[in-house]
């Protein structure tokens, strides 16, 4: 054989092995039903329904102009199946249909992705050599003016960070020692026949604690930890029960580089502890709570609601997100707070400090699934409330709110249609 057909040869085995190593196997088709606002769009799909291929060995790419474009993508495995997760960018892409290949291809590693970092007292999520959230696991000791006891509260989120850094929460403030920057709790429980306060930590009825963690993921396109807590009953014994297991999850999706915003999703999964029910009363607060900065008060700062209602009228409204933002030193931020429609009685109602309290205006906020009903929490069943915040620096508005709620309680469906070569 000669050189010139040997090397032909070459040519061709090289080709065909190349063209197989990037076979496309589907193309993803997104069609974004609202406004964008220019906003980041998580979208996920089951992997395993389009290919039992390894996750080493996948390439996802956008076509824009009839070009190809790579896109980080993460995988995760949800009840024995493969999902897979990007993200859908529209600054300065007002496109409505975006068109995504798949392939069989050598993976990009991306580095310098989003991360966990978990140490004995903290759990932190960072990007971009930022830290964007806290939440803090060791036995955080408390003393309040009612009572000479030092309590201990663990697992609540401190501090929260816009992307320029600046801290959106506050712990210990001297008018309620119990407020933890965003941290959940329920005030008024009915379990074994006592009435129970697991927010006033002070009563000495009841606690929250970090029991332990249960996940740490982190990759191109999101960082998350799953952790479990527990509601404890303090019993008149002087005995302790675990009364509610609370599993919750924090998710932060890979913000660019001097990006002005990034997403947070919480979920918390609400489960019986013990054959009793876990009957949430009906009460004025509850639920996770958002103790804002010390740099807020009412005359440099805002709230907003989904329906339009502002600081003085927002407190009992129902709304599906509420923006509350204001000047931090020489800068601005703020977040905003939307519940899901599955969750219990949505649109949730709110509870939002008045503009004179402690004659400076405060800021505190949180959404109140029980604010005007009972919720039973019965053994056996899973209880779910999911949030999603848009943490940002600068301003926000009500465009920009409503699309973000928008994608948030409807994410993009994703059409998949399959090359048929690919099958075989």
């Amino acid at each position: 054989m000669t050189n010139y057909i040997r090397s032909f040869y070459v040519f061709i085995f090289t080709f065909f092995c190349l063209q197989a190593s990037a076979q496309k196997i589907a193309v993803l088709e997104v069609t974004l039903n609202y406004e964008t606002a220019g906003l980041d769009i998580p979208v996920s799909t089951y992997l395993d329904k389009i290919t039992l291929l390894p996750d080493n060995k996948l390439i996802l790419k956008e076509i824009t102009g009839g070009k190809p474009v790579t896109v980080a993508y993460q995988i995760e495995k949800i009840n024995g199946q493969r999902q897979l997760y990007w993200i859908i960018k529209t600054a300065g892409n007002k496109a409505q249909r975006r068109i995504f290949e798949l392939s069989r291809a050598t993976a990009l590693k991306k580095s310098g992705h989003i991360k966990t970092i978990t140490s004995d007292s903290a759990l932190t999520i960072s990007a971009n050599n930022k830290t964007l959230l806290r939440y803090n696991i060791y036995n955080h000791k408390l003393t309040f003016p009612q009572i000479k006891d030092t309590l201990l509260r663990s697992g609540f989120i401190h501090p929260l960070n816009t992307p320029h850094g600046q801290a959106l929460t506050r712990i210990e403030a001297w008018d309620h020692k119990h407020h933890m920057g965003l941290w959940s709790a329920w005030t008024h429980v009915l379990f074994e026949g006592d009435t129970l306060d697991f927010w006033n930590l002070y009563k000495k009825q009841g606690t929250i604690r970090f029991a332990k963690t249960e996940s740490a993921k982190a990759g191109p396109v999101f960082a998350e930890y799953k952790t479990l807590q527990e509601h404890v009953a303090y019993k008149k014994n002087g005995s302790e029960k675990v009364a509610m297991n609370e599993t919750q999850s924090m998710r932060i999706y890979q913000p660019d580089a001097n990006q002005g915003y990034y997403l947070l999703d919480i979920t918390t999964h609400l489960n019986a502890a013990t054959k009793s029910p876990f009957t949430i009363l009906k009460y004025s607060y509850s639920s996770l709570g958002w103790r804002a900065t010390e740099k807020w008060n009412r005359t440099n700062s805002e709230v907003l609601t989904s329906e339009g209602k502002v600081r003085k009228e927002a407190d009992g409204a129902r709304a599906r997100w509420v923006l509350v933002q204001g000047k931090i030193d020489d800068d601005y931020g703020g977040a905003v707070m939307m519940s899901y429609p599955a969750n219990f009685n949505h649109p949730e109602p709110l509870r939002v400090w008045p503009e004179n309290i402690f004659n400076n205006g405060d800021m505190y906020t949180n959404f109140v699934p029980n604010k005007d009903r009972d919720w039973p929490i019965v053994k056996g069943n899973d209880y779910v409330l999911k949030y999603r915040f848009v943490v940002f620096s600068g301003k926000f508005d009500q465009v920009k709110s409503e699309a973000a709620w928008q994608y948030f309680a409807h994410p993009p469906v994703v059409d998949v249609k399959m090359n048929k070569a690919a099958r075989k």
